[in-house]
């Protein structure tokens, strides 16, 4: 399933978000620069590599210089091909406008850090021997899909969805649509762990993921929710959100 958009409109210019998908572009673009030994090089000391931590014998005979804990807030900004970073830039920014609008620009930074590092240390919990670096901002972007759930779970996400060679695009719930995610990378972590030939951090989604439900408690600001869903009252309605789209501030 790939989301087009979702119909719950921003109050505030993304901001953040903006500045994080710039500076990801931007390191991409650096990385495209090189040549496949400068790549590895630079996924290799700027990427999570598990037994770079948990063997610190085995790293320095490998030659991974010291750090002070610099990877586990590089490795996000570092991709492996287009469509890598395309799918996670795109999900960013589908997804974290609104999250934006509930947790200010500056706090939203934070908790988009944040969200990564819990996906990554996950991931090495279950993959501690591997000599496999891990980038990409998926860990993190899991994280604001985790908050959106718990924020906007009336929401609908315009999906399409390819059958052979036919797309469907259908207005999906967006409970409905994430949740569909999260179970699957729950279930490719389980079946898949320890497979390297996927070179996926299953893991390191469903850690950000939770990361993101449970820390969107933290980092909401009171007053700043205007279309969050109120299990209290439940005077939310999606169909009216979207008309009045054009009237916003």
């Amino acid at each position: 399933m790939i989301p087009i958009r979702d119909n719950v409109p921003r109050v505030t210019l993304p901001i953040a978000v903006s500045v994080i998908i710039a500076v990801n572009i931007l390191a991409f673009l650096y990385s495209k620069a090189l040549d496949p030994r400068g790549v590895a090089h630079l996924f290799h000391v700027f990427g999570v590599v598990p037994a770079r931590f948990f063997e610190p014998e085995w790293a320095a005979w490998a030659g991974y210089p010291k750090t002070l804990g610099w990877p586990f807030f590089t490795y996000m900004f570092l991709h492996g091909g287009w469509l890598h970073i395309i799918l996670n830039m795109w999900m960013l920014w589908i997804f974290g406008d609104n999250i934006e609008d509930v947790t200010g620009h500056g706090w939203f930074v934070v908790f988009y850090l944040l969200c990564g590092m819990v996906a990554v240390a996950v991931h090495m919990l279950f993959e501690q021997t591997s000599a496999l670096p891990i980038v990409g901002a998926s860990g993190a972007v899991a994280g604001v899909m985790g908050a959106y759930v718990m924020l906007y779970p009336h929401g609908k996400v315009l999906t399409l969805i390819p059958i052979f060679f036919i797309p469907l695009i259908l207005r999906v719930p967006s409970a409905l649509f994430l949740g569909v995610w999260f179970v699957s990378q729950l279930v490719s972590g389980v079946v898949l762990q320890g497979e390297d030939a996927s070179q996926v951090a299953w893991w390191a989604h469903v850690g950000g993921f939770a990361a993101g439900i449970v820390l969107i408690r933290v980092f909401r600001r009171p007053g700043h929710c205007r279309y969050c869903y109120n299990p209290e009252t439940r005077d939310y309605d999606p169909e009216e959100v979207t008309d009045n789209r054009s009237n916003l501030p």
